[in-house]
């Protein structure tokens, strides 16, 4: 080798002696020289420029914060998520309302397909840079300064995501410049498989089946193919890698969730394609695999236009959103620092924390677990979809919201229910509305209106039974009274029945005598039960007004605190808050909110189990029968009807041990529902079929459950016991001679009848127009019934009350605890003799015309050539009576002071000594009944109150008797009650359409209590 090199030397220097080769070394060495000049200031250019560069670049991210690991990291990882909500049993509803969809996934859970696809398309050197690719920055660098057509990009995964969740999408050298240097940072804080999760969560992939816009892999895989991300199959994998390059050229849903066209979709099919070459150039699929893949038909995978939760089940999708709203509202509060009670009270602090709330519950992925019953919502939605009978639909004139041009606009009965399980307060389905589309409103859980009469056991009935001042059974007033210039009365405006037990007046919904046992208790403040029990509408003046106690509130209570308020009742007195939610995961699973049930115990356990034996009645025999006869299943159920002034508003709720449904219809406007009867039936009619209708919905789903076996257990305090139905107090030797004893519930420990009665003392009484009253002195003794019982007048005193009222209304003939034998008051004559009869024969029957008012009974005399002689004497109930044949005859009327009137005309058997008889009057034609039935005749039973039994229809007496409840003709002595009555005799037509030739009187219109009517001007409306 050293011999080589001294050969090669020698060589060497004898070229150099060469004369050529001297002038080739004097221009090398120029050239050099100029070389190395051209170098030198090659060199101090690029310094120099590397130093402008350098310090272009500093300028452009020195106000960029020098963030941590920590803190770049949060920011990458802080990406939003959509909400989801499920029903009971963590069954699937769907995404919350966003702008934004996105389900965020692991990439443990992501198809390698989709990895190697989206590397191969947007990223191939993703394993070896540090963040950025430097040629590629250049690249760009030069395309963007010489404004060139082509612009090929050069963004690295890691950059993107920096764009995307650290930065901004904005177009500028400074945006870029950090981008690079904090692509860089990041990857020396985050692993490549870190970066490559993030990016595949983040990266939007334009729309899907429901028309919103999605982003992250996880969720472009289930909206576009419906398929998770880790089962895409290649095909699929390089369609949804292409789709980030132009998320809304290459997505194939529109905005509507509509498939494109044929030719609309070509652009993303392109796109895949490419994506699978790359795939193929990279070496992550072979060439059978993506010649298989090209001829592959994507457009068979992608997924049907599907409805969005808010499309499919638009109430609850809302209500679950306003109520985790509030829940989160409440803890972000909590958090910092704030009682969530202010809230409450404090509208900006309420509206600052609902907004962030709001943005929360939208994007931080909530999982939001619902206490609704899927296949009872489902089924409830469907039954009242169906009901025919909710009413007349009105058109109205409003403003088009966006164009403030008037419009029709149809206005239909609304409806709002809700089915809440007693033990635990879950709210298993409700009803919202009719139509979302016309009213997004929900009736069921935001409507405020007046509750009527189911306001009643509430805040009348169960404090007054808690208190100790009634038991099931005692009597109440059920008199009319007047204060200042309001003046209540029942559904009947002429029904009064005086002394009536607390259990008959609750279950025909008597305002009257509600209202008097209201005002009894107002000084102890029951509202403040209503308050206990969830109310939370409640004004000052509520605890106050006296009209409170039949439904008239100021704002009113929706059907979900109503509802709420029974069900305290099924707990035996404690009150237990309904609730939607039942808890609420983040989206890693962890539960951020989860409900406890919280019980209080408002009312006693036996004033509960009384209170439900009572409104067991409305529907065996009050104003709720036929929601009972409409039921397919039978259960331990107790209810309340309820009407608001007008029929604006019409209620039902009820509960039996498992469940509560309560039940309201009326217009938005507050019009009234009593229309279209004919068509619709009653208003009553139609709460009472919706209610059974609902009920029988959700028995199909669970019969045990709906239908449980088991009855309400009576607690061992509530007993049974004796007592005076007029008074309420132990039974005295005169009120069980009357035949006036009772026996009823009642709380041992509060209250027992054992005061002795003191309501009746001996009297001699008398019977005018079917009322008892007090003999005089001077009443002929004939018409004097000597063994009856007169009412203390201390009594009458103290039963009346401060509201005061007349006291022959006390013991009216339709009362319950009415007694012949019973006079409350006595009768204010007038101190004349009474009006001349007119007398009649047919036959041996003697009959006559009435006579004044005072009248007690008739004397019959028989006339001979010697005088009168007095033959007999008939009570005033009675207008005729049989004679001996071939006498004549004369009548006087006799009056409670003992006057008589002058004689009749004289009439006689053989007609020889008559004279002239008067020609009756003709009978009145009753017309027909219409369509507009009593319930209690025809439906078994509705808001129209406890009436007749439906016996007897049309019914004509020629002697002594009654036509009931219909329509009733007496030629003899005889009363027409409850139905069209004529009576050519002496008689009544009560509560009914009365007409009388003799003697009579025809009153009350048909029905009796409509039940929950409130007064027609309340103080509060």
């Amino acid at each position: 080798m050293k011999d080589w090199i001294e050969k090669i030397n020698a060589k060497i220097d004898e070229l150099i002696q060469q004369k050529w080769m001297k002038k080739l070394r004097i221009s090398g060495s120029v050239a050099w020289n100029l070389f190395l000049l051209f170098l030198v200031f090659a060199l101090v250019g690029t310094v120099f420029a590397g130093s402008v560069g350098a310090g272009y670049f500093a300028s452009l991210v020195k106000e960029e914060p020098l963030r941590s690991k920590e803190e770049l990291r949060k920011e990458i990882f802080n990406y939003d998520s959509t909400s989801e909500i499920y029903f009971a049993n963590d069954i699937y509803i769907g995404k919350l309302r966003t702008d934004l969809d996105r389900r965020v996934t692991t990439l443990n859970d992501v198809a390698p397909d989709v990895v190697n696809a989206v590397l191969a398309t947007e990223d191939e050197y993703f394993r070896e840079h540090n963040g950025i690719v430097p040629k590629a920055v250049i690249r760009g660098l030069v395309q963007d300064v010489t404004n060139s057509s082509t612009q090929t990009g050069g963004s690295t995964l890691t950059q993107q995501l920096i764009k995307n969740q650290v930065l901004t999408n904005e177009v500028s050298y400074e945006r870029k410049a950090k981008e690079l240097l904090l692509a860089m940072r990041l990857e020396h804080f985050m692993k490549k498989e870190e970066i490559l999760e993030a990016y595949l969560n983040i990266i939007p992939y334009g729309r899907n089946a429901s028309g919103r816009n999605i982003a992250g892999v996880e969720t472009a895989a289930e909206g576009i193919f419906n398929v998770k991300a880790k089962d895409l199959s290649l095909p699929q994998a390089a369609y949804i890698a292409g789709i980030p390059q132009s998320p809304f050229a290459y997505t194939p849903f529109t905005n509507t969730g509509v498939l494109k066209s044929k030719e609309a979709l070509q652009p993303g099919i392109d796109r895949m394609k490419t994506v699978l070459y790359r795939m193929k150039d990279a070496g992550y699929i072979n060439e059978a695999q993506y010649k298989e893949a090209l001829t592959y038909d994507i457009t068979a995978d992608f997924r049907s236009p599907e409805m969005r939760a808010e499309d499919r089940y638009p109430w609850l999708t809302y209500e679950l959103e306003s109520r985790a709203k509030d829940i989160i509202a409440e803890k972000l509060a909590e958090e910092d620092g704030i009682d969530p009670e202010r809230l409450k009270n404090e509208k900006k602090l309420k509206d600052k924390y609902t907004i962030l709330a709001d943005r929360n519950v939208r994007s931080k992925g909530y999982r939001i677990y619902s206490t609704i019953n899927k296949d009872m919502y489902d089924s409830m939605q469907k039954a009242a979809e169906n009901f025919q009978n909710y009413g007349h639909t009105y058109t109205v004139k409003d403003k088009d919201p966006v164009t403030g041009e008037e419009i029709d606009v149809q206005m239909p009965v609304q409806v709002g229910s809700i089915l809440i399980e007693n033990t635990t307060g879950r709210i298993l389905s409700f009803v919202g509305g009719r139509d979302f589309e016309l009213k997004s409103y929900n009736y069921a859980t935001q409507a405020k209106r007046s509750n009527g009469s189911t306001m009643k056991p509430l805040l009348v009935y169960a404090p007054a039974i808690e208190y100790g001042v009634i038991g099931a059974g005692s009597p109440l007033v059920d008199v009319k009274f007047s204060i200042g210039k309001w003046s209540p009365n029942n559904y009947n405006t002429n029904d009064e029945r005086g002394l009536i037990p607390a259990r008959e007046a609750l279950a025909d919904s008597q305002n009257l005598s509600a209202l008097r046992l209201y005002y009894s208790i107002l000084n102890r403040r029951p509202a403040d039960y209503l308050v206990k029990m969830g109310i939370t509408t409640l004004q000052p003046k509520d605890f106050t007004n006296i009209s409170a106690g039949i439904g008239a509130v100021e704002e009113g209570i929706t059907v979900e605190e109503n509802t709420n308020a029974f069900a305290t009742f099924a707990n035996s007195g404690q009150f237990i808050d309904s609730y939607m939610i039942d808890r609420i995961e983040d989206q890693n699973g962890n539960i951020i909110y989860k409900h406890e049930v919280k019980p209080e115990q408002v009312f006693s356990p036996e004033t509960s189990y009384i209170i439900t034996d009572m409104l067991r009645d409305v529907l065996t025999k009050g104003t709720g029968t036929v929601a009972r006869n409409t039921l397919k299943f039978s259960a331990d159920f107790a209810a309340k009807t309820g009407t608001s002034q007008g029929y604006k508003d019409v209620w039902l709720v009820g509960y039996n041990p498992n469940v509560s449904l309560g039940v309201w219809m009326g217009y938005d406007k507050n019009e009234s529902l009593d229309a279209f009867n004919n068509t619709y039936q009653r208003p009553s009619v139609r709460i009472n079929k919706l209610w059974g209708t609902l009920m029988n919905s959700v028995y199909d789903v669970d019969p045990q459950f709906i239908a449980p076996k088991t009855r309400f257990v009576q607690p061992k305090n509530v007993v049974t016991a004796s007592f005076c139905g007029i008074s309420g107090l132990a039974p005295s030797a005169a009120c069980a001679n009357a035949g006036l004893v009772r026996s009823d519930l009642f709380n041992a420990k509060v209250f027992l009848p054992s005061q002795a009665d003191d309501s009746l003392t001996s009297s001699s009484v008398v019977t005018i127009k079917g009322k008892t009253y007090n003999a005089l002195p001077s009443t002929p003794a004939e018409f004097v019934k000597a063994s009856g019982a007169g009412i203390n007048q201390a009594f009458i005193k103290r039963m009346l009350g401060p509201l005061g009222g007349n006291p022959a209304s006390l013991l009216p003939k339709n009362s319950s605890l009415s007694n012949s034998s019973v006079s409350a008051v006595n009768f204010p004559a007038d101190q004349s003799p009474p009006a001349a009869v007119s007398a009649s024969i047919n036959g041996n029957t003697l009959s006559w015309t009435g006579s004044s008012n005072d009248v007690v009974g008739y004397r019959i005399y028989k006339v001979t050539d010697g005088g009168r002689t007095l033959v007999g004497s008939v009570l005033e109930s009675s207008q005729s009576t049989t004679v001996a044949s071939g006498q004549a005859y004369v009548v006087v009327a006799v009056d409670i002071t003992g006057l008589t009137s002058a004689p009749s005309n004289t009439v006689s058997t053989g007609g020889s000594a008559s004279e002239k008889q008067p020609e009756k009057d003709k009978q009145e034609e009753v017309p027909p009944p219409t369509d507009d039935k009593d319930p209690n005749q025809n439906e078994n039973g509705t808001e129209n109150g406890n009436g007749s039994d439906g016996s007897n229809g049309n019914s004509s007496n020629n002697g002594n008797g009654s036509g009931n409840t219909g329509n009733g003709s007496n030629n003899g002595s005889g009363s027409g009650n409850t139905g069209n009555g004529s009576n050519n005799g002496s008689g009544s037509g009560n509560t009914g359409n009365g007409s009388n030739n003799g003697n009579g009187s025809g009153s009350n219109g048909n029905g009796s209590n409509g039940g929950t009517t409130p007064p027609p001007t309340p103080p509060t409306q």
